[in-house]
């Protein structure tokens, strides 16, 4: 059976040499005598390693710029890190642990602990590895679940509203680049990994409300009068009144305080000019904003009853020239940035009719 492989990071040479003659019997021992020596080495094989064992007080980079440098990029996820020092201070000691650190040795040590300890901590970090895997692997499947409710529940809607089952799936896609361009253009929205995926997820509920819209309008062929406008309008307030009247412990979901949010005010406009509120600028919450420019593009560049598809060209045109109502300019700046990505992957067959007036692509 292979060894496990150990890191022993420590600028003294009496150190290591002591460490690796109690741990390489039962241990594939690697050694270091830098932090930066380390990092290099761990940038390349960190998979290698089940355990890291740090010293503190070491030349170029200390043992907590180390340990520091490995939680910011979640190395620590492959191994676990036990810090070794003379120092057994409690600010040291909790400084560790809030860096990421599985455990504190102290010296001068005895090698039966030692060697128990590594034990111990290598057992628990498998097992506690194990049980996040367990729970990320039931965490995802719950999420598949509810991406495929949402699915049906939205195609149902878009079934009715005449539109191909494509545009939830499109609207998802779009939403998700528009996100992701957003966090790194700008800090304003600190949204993680996990924000944008319930976000991207969430904007498939969008239009729900439609669903109680009449088909004699909702797929009307010609031009909306302004009473028919006025009840399609509705459909962004019924859709999330519908949200907020599923159970309380429902209510309180992530995933459907957002979809209300992105139901009631993915029709807002940033100059104030939207419904059903009027919200100006901040005060519509950023999933709503990137939901409501994700729902125009494909709006614009997808074929519907009353309309053909306008090219990716033009379509963009419309909208940055505000054709299609107001949106916050930066991320009318990120939806530039993947112009490209949108076009090429989510172009349809487009018929060009750019003398039509657009006031049906607000519905």
């Amino acid at each position: 059976m292979e060894k496990q492989k150990i890191l022993i990071v420590d600028d003294s040479e009496m150190n290591r040499a002591l460490l690796a003659d109690i741990l390489k019997e039962q241990y594939d021992v690697v050694e270091a005598d830098n932090g930066a020596e380390a990092i290099s080495l761990l940038s390349r094989q960190r998979t290698d390693f089940s355990l890291l064992l740090l010293d503190i007080m070491m030349p170029e980079m200390d043992g907590f710029e180390v340990l520091a440098y490995i939680n910011k990029y979640h190395w620590n996820d492959n191994f676990a890190v036990i810090m070794i020092s003379a120092d057994d201070s409690p600010a040291n000691i909790k400084l560790a642990y809030d860096l990421g650190a599985f455990d504190y040795i102290s010296r001068p040590f005895d090698s039966a602990i030692v060697q128990r300890r590594i034990s111990n901590t290598m057992f628990l970090y498998a097992r506690q590895q194990h049980l996040e895997k367990i729970i990320v692997e039931q965490v995802h499947k719950q999420e598949k679940n509810n991406e495929l409710m949402i699915s049906i529940l939205s195609h149902i809607v878009e079934f009715r509203n005449g539109e191909s089952g494509l545009h939830v799936l499109r609207v998802n896609t779009i939403t998700k680049y528009l996100l992701k361009q957003l966090v790194q253009r700008t800090n304003q929205y600190p949204l993680s990994e996990a924000d944008i995926s319930l976000i991207s997820t969430a904007s498939a509920l969008h239009d729900i409300g439609k669903i109680s819209i009449s088909d004699a309008i909702l797929n009307k062929p010609g031009r909306l009068t302004p009473e028919e406008f006025e009840v399609i309008k509705t459909h962004s307030m019924v859709g999330a009144n519908m949200l907020q009247d599923l159970p309380i412990e429902q209510q309180e979901s992530p995933l459907v305080k957002v979809a209300s949010e992105i139901c009631r005010w993915h029709h807002e406009r940033y100059d104030g000019d939207g419904y059903p509120d009027g919200l100006k600028g901040e005060e519509i919450p950023i999933a709503a904003q990137v939901v409501a420019l994700a729902d125009v593009y494909d709006a614009l560049t997808s074929e519907r009853c009353y309309k053909k598809a306008y090219s990716h060209e033009n379509a963009l045109k419309m909208i940055l020239k505000g054709q299609c109502g107001a949106f916050n300019p930066t991320l009318l700046l990120c939806l530039q940035e993947i112009a490209d990505t949108l076009e090429s992957e989510l172009m349809n067959t487009s018929s060009e009719q750019d003398t039509k007036n657009i006031q049906d692509i607000k519905k």
